[in-house]
């Protein structure tokens, strides 16, 4: 069986309007439509999951704060930080949530050995880090075996929001980025090869990439 992928690359788009699309997309999508994958900025927001406890938000100011359906504590995004959301017919391939998460941290370390960066994982503290700090975070919902939300990996950005709140639910996490290691490559840059990693980790095969957002993921 191949696994084709639409990767949909969406630049700077607004947090709600796409959270929406996602679940719309996979509200309505069937058993054939091939899965994909937004590859896109957000404007500064901050994200509670499910089970996001509101004391973690320390000092949000003016910041925008929204409660989704994804799993996980408190995040933030904003410009500079590359999101991946996975739209992936976990059913279809007969992959469970661990092996996923695997794959999409698996994808960021083989992203950061190319640059001779060590990326790690962590006991019950899903993401990668480097020389201790956060450099990616995950956060997925699955509903009708089908998974939506994803990844974020720091690229180049202002990581000073990081400290209006305890990162994924840990007072005093640090986190740090692809230029704080001394990458230099520019976004677009580092998004393509990213994507080319996450492809092979995910184990698609037949790729379709696409400028074109989705129902209701409309740029800024």
């Amino acid at each position: 069986m191949t696994f084709p992928v639409i990767i949909r690359q969406l630049g700077m788009v607004p947090y709600f309007s796409t959270y929406q699309a996602m679940q719309y997309f996979t509200e309505t999508r069937q058993d054939d439509t091939p899965d994909e994958l937004w590859v896109l900025e957000h404007p500064p927001v901050y994200t509670l999951g499910l089970a996001g406890k509101p004391e973690h938000l320390l000092a949000p100011g003016d910041i925008p704060v929204y409660r989704v359906d994804r799993g996980g504590q408190v995040t933030y995004h904003g410009p500079g930080q590359l999101v991946v959301y996975v739209l992936m017919n976990l059913t279809r391939r007969t992959w469970g949530v661990k092996r996923l998460v695997h794959a999409l941290e698996q994808s960021v370390i083989d992203y950061l050995a190319t640059h001779h960066l060590l990326g790690e994982r962590r006991e019950k503290a899903p993401g990668v880090y480097v020389t201790g700090r956060k450099i990616a975070a995950l956060g997925l919902k699955v509903r009708r075996g089908c998974s939506y939300h994803g990844l974020s990996f720091n690229v180049a950005m202002d990581l000073q929001p990081f400290y209006g709140i305890n990162p994924c639910g840990y007072a005093g996490l640090e986190v740090t980025q692809l230029r704080e290691l001394g990458v230099t490559d520019s976004f677009s840059f580092v998004s393509h090869q990213y994507w080319q990693k996450l492809v092979t980790a995910l184990s698609y095969d037949d790729v379709v990439v696409s400028e074109i957002p989705a129902n209701g993921a409309q740029r800024e």
